[in-house]
């Protein structure tokens, strides 16, 4: 499996974006439109936010979603028993917003979420008509309207040695959403799993713009676009002292919009929140 570096800029980018998609579930982009200062400066901030205890303040509401979720709540991912190494905190338009940090966040969830738009009209005009007719509406028009898209500023804490055996910072999964934005990270570590079976580093240079199918637009579009399995790896070496941020947008649709003949994104999303909490109770 091959990961070509697209230019976003370039005549044939939307086709290229497209055929990656198809071909490997991922797709990645330089020279796009989100400033890397503004990316550059909510890693910053968000990194000390993590580092004091004023995060516990915004302690995750279970009804909701929105807030922080601490290491001892991580997420376990599906058919794992050890939790990820990780800590984050989810934002929506709604949702409860740090004091301690600026508002740069609502405005990268502004303008990811815009760029969002663009990257679906593209899926929308470079998909097989077979594959089209199966959508219930234009993949752009199932965002709108929806406040359910989540902003997740995640942080990977350096290691300490006392881990649990086999706990990794994120173990292999598939993103439950429709497509995913997520500008490169602080840190290397991110895999995705090839046909083949091995796994295969994703491009990290600062700058560039990772795009991933998630389990939603497998659904709809037959499996045309396939939500490939991905993992964060634990870092070895010097390197294990070191911290991780990244923030990926997970674009979700009203709960309504028809995903297939079994599922609208509602009962999908709640199918999939079920085989989570079972899975840890």
């Amino acid at each position: 499996m091959h990961l070509p570096v697209l230019d976003f800029a370039a005549p044939d980018a939307p086709e290229a974006f497209c055929r990656s998609l198809h071909q490997t579930g991922f797709a990645v982009l330089r020279k796009h439109p989100l400033p890397q200062s503004l990316v550059e400066g909510i890693y910053a901030e968000w990194r000390a936010f993590f580092d004091t205890p004023a995060k516990h303040a915004y302690a995750f509401d279970p009804a909701t979603g929105d807030g922080y979720f601490s290491t001892a709540v991580s997420e376990t991912a599906k058919g794992e028993k050890q939790r990820d190494l990780k800590e984050f905190f989810h934002i929506f338009p709604w949702g409860r917003f740090p004091g301690e940090v600026s508002g740069q966040a609502h405005d990268y969830y502004a303008q990811a979420s815009a760029l969002a738009t663009t990257l679906l009209g593209w899926v929308q005009t470079h998909t097989p008509a077979e594959v089209l007719s199966r959508f219930s509406m234009p993949l752009p028009q199932m965002l709108e309207h929806s406040d359910h898209t989540l902003l997740r500023v995640l942080h990977y804490p350096p290691l300490a040695g006392d881990e649990a055996p086999q706990a990794v910072r994120a173990a292999a999964h598939t993103d439950i959403n429709l497509l995913t934005l997520l500008p490169a990270a602080t840190e290397p570590g991110l895999q995705i799993l090839a046909k083949d079976g091995s796994w295969i580093d994703v491009p990290c240079d600062f700058g560039l713009l990772i795009v991933n199918i998630g389990d939603m637009l497998q659904e709809a579009s037959g499996a045309y676009y396939p939500s490939t399995v991905h993992r964060v790896l634990n870092p070895e070496g010097a390197d294990r002292a070191k911290s991780r941020i990244s923030l990926p947008l997970f674009l979700h649709p009203l709960r309504e919009v028809v995903l297939s003949e079994r599922y609208t994104v509602g009962s999908y999303f709640d199918e999939r929140m079920r085989e989570l909490r079972s899975q840890d109770a």
